[in-house]
C-alpha cells in the first residue's frame, strides 16, 4: 500500500512542478497559453474551410474512405457552426480549455462528455455522432469533441495547425497528441461470452435466493426443521444469522475484542485506499499534495500498511489457538487436506466472482470521461487471473487480493507447525521465535544491501521494485503471522487461567504498546519532510525491521489485556457486540470496497478537490456503497456457499477447517445456526461462536 500511494504521489508531484516551473520559459509558455480561448471556439473559427490538404494530402485520389468521411462530417460541421445549429454548438461547446489555476496543480479539463456522447444528426446520408477524447500535451489534458468518423491521428493535424497559429511556435518541439486510448463514443459495445456468463451467474444466484426466501416466509412455518438447501439460499435466514448480536461472556472460548480490531482494522485499509483513489482523481488543487504528504495525519495514510499486520496477526493466533484445541480433541490428529479444503471452498468462489465482476461489470454499470475500458487491471487480469486463484501470485490481478495470496501460502505451512508445537512445545515455540528473528534478519538485509527506502521523497525512480520486495512478498509478512501464531499457543496453553497483574504493570503495558504503535506510524515523520536531510539507510532498515516485530508485539497485549479484564475503555469498545454483524461481512467488503471506490472515483464529470474533509466525505459514502453492495453478494455468493460447505464438515476433526482468514472466516459457523446439517455443537473454530 505504501508504495502505491508514494508512486501516485510523485506523479502528481512531477506534473506540478513541470506546471509551475519559474524560469522564463515557463513563463513564456504560461502567458501563451493563457492568451487562448476554449479551444472548441478557436477551432470552429480557425477552420471555417477545411480540405485534404490538412490532412496532409494534395490529391483526393490517394486519401482513403476514411479520411473523406471525417472531412465530409468536419464540413458538415462548419456549415452547422455558420448556421448556428444546435448539434454542431453543442459539438464546440463540449471541448475542454486550458485548465485554470495551472500553479495550484490544475492540469486536467474535462469538458463536457456527456454533452458530447449525445451528439447524434443526421445530415443526407450520413449520420454525425460525437466522440470525446483527451488532448494530451505539456503535461495536460484537455477534453475535445470531433465527428465520431474522425481518428485521433486525423485530428492531431488540426489541432496542431491551430496551436501554431495562435502561439506563433513549432509544435514539433511539443510533445502533443490526442490520445486514441481515451477516446470514447456513445456506441455501446456488444456483451462478450464471459460478461454474459457473468450476468447469468448472478441472475440465476439471485432467482435461487428470491425462490428459497419465498418459500421460507411464506411457505414454511417450523424454522428449526427448513431444509438445509433451502435455508442456504434464504435471504430471510441467512439475514438472521448475519445481524445476530451474541451477548458477551456467552461463550468462554470467544474473544470478544477480535472484532472490534478486525473492523477498525478493515476501516483503516478501506481509508487509506479512498486516498489513493482521490489522488489520481482530476483534483483542481494536486499542489496542495506538497504541504499534506508531510503533515501529521498523513502518516496515518501513507503508513497503513501495518493495518495489514493486524490481520496477520489475527490470522496466526486463530490458526494455531483453534486448531491446537482441535487436535487436543481429537488426541494429537491433523488432516491438512481437509483444511486445505475447506478453505478453498470459502475464499475461492468469493474472488472468483470478484475477478469476473471487476472485470466484466465495471464497465456495464458506470461510465465517464475517466473511465475508458472500465477496471484498471482488466488486461492483467486477462492474462494472469488463474494466478491470483492460486493464491502463488502475490501481485494479483485485483491489487487487494494479494494478501488472500500471503496468507494462504502462510495457511499451508502451518500443519507443520501445528505438528510440531504439538509434539514438542516448548522447544517448537522456541525454534519459531528464532524463525522470526532469521526473518526479520533478512528483512534488514534486502533493504541494506539494495539501499531501498520507503520514503514518498526518495522512491521516484525504483519502478516498484522495493514495494514488490518490502512489501508484497510473503516472507517478510510471515513474521507478524509467526508472533500472532506463537500468541495463539501462549493463550491455548493458559486458557481459562486469570493472570493477576498489578496496576504499574498494566499501565506500564498499556505505555509500551501505545509507544511502539505510534511510534511505528510517526518515527519517519522528521525524515519524510521535504527540507529534512536524507535518512541514513541503516536508521530506515532498522525503522522498517522493527516495526515489524512491534505492532504485532503491541496488537497482542491489546487482546491479552482485553481477555483478562484490565482493557478498560479499549476493552468496551474493541468488545462491543455491534462489531459482530460488521465482523461477519468484513471478508465480502474486503473484496468488494475497491470495486465501488474505482467506480466512484472514475465516474467524475467534474473536477474534484483534494482536502482531507473532502475525502472523509467521499469514504462514508463508499462505506456505505460498499456494506450493501457486500451484502447483497453475501446472500447471492457467500453465505450459499457456506452453507453448502458446512454440510460437508465432519463434526468434530473439520474444526481446523476455517481459520485464519483476513477478515472473514474466523467465524464461519457463526453465521449459521448450530442446528445446521444436524450438528450437535458450535464449531470450536469460530472467533464468536452462537450460544447452543
Amino acid at each position: 500500500m505504501v508504495n502505491v500511494i508514494s508512486v501516485l504521489l510523485l506523479y502528481g508531484l512531477v506534473v506540478i512542478s513541470a506546471g509551475t516551473d519559474s524560469n522564463s520559459d515557463g513563463r513564456k509558455e504560461y502567458e501563451n497559453l493563457k492568451q487562448l480561448r476554449p479551444l472548441g471556439v478557436e477551432f470552429s473559427e480557425y477552420f471555417q474551410n477545411v480540405s485534404l490538404e490538412n490532412f496532409g494530402f494534395s490529391d483526393s485520389k490517394i486519401a482513403g474512405e476514411d479520411d473523406v468521411i471525417c472531412l465530409a462530417q468536419l464540413a458538415a460541421l462548419m456549415n452547422g457552426l455558420s448556421s448556428s445549429q444546435k448539434w454542431a454548438l453543442k459539438m464546440i461547446d463540449s471541448w475542454g480549455s486550458i485548465p485554470s489555476g495551472l500553479y495550484t496543480g490544475n492540469t486536467i479539463d474535462l469538458g463536457n462528455f456527456d454533452e458530447c456522447l449525445s451528439i447524434s444528426q443526421v445530415i443526407g446520408k450520413q449520420k454525425i455522432s460525437g466522440k470525446y477524447c483527451f488532448l494530451i500535451t505539456s503535461g495536460l489534458r484537455i477534453a475535445t469533441c470531433f465527428p465520431a468518423s474522425c481518428s485521433s491521428t486525423q485530428m492531431e493535424p488540426f489541432v496542431k495547425q491551430l496551436l501554431e497559429k495562435i502561439l506563433n511556435f513549432n509544435t514539433s518541439s511539443l510533445n502533443m497528441k490526442i490520445s486514441d486510448e481515451t477516446c470514447q463514443t456513445s456506441e455501446i459495445e456488444s456483451w462478450d461470452a464471459l460478461t454474459i456468463i457473468t450476468i447469468v451467474i448472478l441472475s440465476v444466484m439471485n432467482v435461487l435466493v428470491i425462490l428459497a426466501s419465498i418459500f421460507d416466509y411464506f411457505l414454511w412455518g417450523d424454522q428449526k426443521n427448513i431444509p438445509v438447501v433451502v435455508k442456504a439460499f434464504s435471504a430471510r435466514a441467512n439475514s438472521r444469522t448475519l445481524f445476530r448480536i451474541v451477548p458477551n461472556k456467552s461463550n468462554p472460548n470467544v474473544i470478544e475484542c477480535l472484532h472490534g480490531i478486525r473492523c477498525m482494522s478493515l476501516i483503516w485499509v478501506i481509508f487509506s485506499h479512498e486516498y489513493i483513489f482521490t489522488l489520481t482523481a482530476p483534483n483542481i488543487n494536486t499542489a496542495e499534495i506538497w504541504s499534506w504528504a508531510v503533515r501529521p495525519f498523513a502518516s496515518f495514510i501513507l503508513h497503513g500498511y501495518f493495518s495489514v499486520d493486524s490481520f496477520f496477526v489475527l490470522g496466526g493466533l486463530l490458526v494455531s489457538m483453534i486448531a491446537l484445541r482441535s487436535m487436543e480433541k481429537s488426541g494429537g490428529k491433523l488432516n491438512p487436506f481437509l483444511m486445505y479444503l475447506h478453505r478453498l471452498i470459502r475464499i475461492w468462489p468469493v474472488v472468483a466472482m470478484a475477478i469476473l465482476i471487476y472485470m466484466r461489470m465495471m464497465p456495464v454499470i458506470s461510465g465517464g470521461p475517466m473511465f475508458k475500458s472500465g477496471y484498471h487491471g482488466k488486461e492483467y487480469c486477462e492474462k494472469g487471473w488463474f494466478w491470483t486463484l492460486l493464491f502463488i501470485q502475490n501481485y494479483a490481478c485485483l491489487d487487494h487480493t494479494w494478501y488472500l495470496a500471503v496468507d494462504m501460502q502462510l495457511f499451508i505451512i502451518s500443519p507443520i507447525l501445528l505438528i510440531a508445537l504439538y509434539k514438542w512445545g516448548k522447544k517448537a515455540a522456541a525454534g519459531i521465535a528464532v524463525l522470526v528473528v532469521l526473518l526479520s534478519g533478512c528483512l534488514f538485509v534486502t533493504q541494506m544491501v539494495n539501499n531501498y527506502s520507503l520514503l514518498i521523497k526518495n522512491g521516484g525512480e525504483d519502478d516498484g521494485i522495493p514495494n514488490q520486495r518490502l512489501y508484497l512478498a510473503t516472507h517478510n509478512h510471515a513474521a507478524p503471522w509467526l508472533i500472532g501464531f506463537l500468541f495463539g499457543y501462549f493463550l491455548h496453553l493458559n486458557r481459562g487461567k486469570k493472570f493477576q497483574l498489578s496496576r504499574p504493570v498494566v499501565w506500564l503495558g498499556w505505555i509500551l504498546s501505545l509507544a511502539m504503535l505510534f511510534t511505528s506510524i510517526f518515527a519517519l515523520y522528521p525524515a519524510a519532510q521535504w527540507s529534512a536531510p536524507p535518512l541514513p539507510v541503516l536508521e530506515e532498515s532498522l525503522y522498517y525491521t522493527l516495526t515489524r516485530v512491534a505492532w504485532p508485539l503491541a496488537i497482542c497485549w491489546v487482546i491479552f489485556v482485553c481477555m483478562q479484564g484490565y482493557g478498560g475503555l479499549a476493552n468496551s469498545f474493541l468488545s462491543s457486540p455491534l462489531w459482530q454483524p460488521f465482523s461477519r461481512l468484513s471478508y465480502s467488503m474486503y473484496i468488494w470496497h475497491m470495486f465501488v471506490q474505482e467506480v466512484n472515483s472514475r465516474n467524475v464529470r467534474t473536477n474534484t478537490y483534494f482536502s482531507n474533509y473532502f475525502v472523509m466525505e467521499r469514504f462514508w459514502s463508499d462505506l456505505g456503497y460498499t456494506a450493501l453492495m457486500s451484502y447483497l453478494l453475501y446472500l447471492l455468493i457467500e453465505a450459499p456457499l457456506s452453507g453448502f460447505e458446512s454440510c460437508l464438515r465432519p463434526q468434530r476433526s473439520s474444526a481446523v477447517a476455517n481459520q485464519s482468514n483476513l477478515i472473514s472466516h474466523k467465524e464461519v459457523e457463526e453465521t449459521k445456526d448450530p442446528e445446521d446439517c444436524k450438528e450437535t455443537e458450535t464449531n470450536p473454530m469460530t472467533v464468536s461462536d452462537p450460544p447452543k
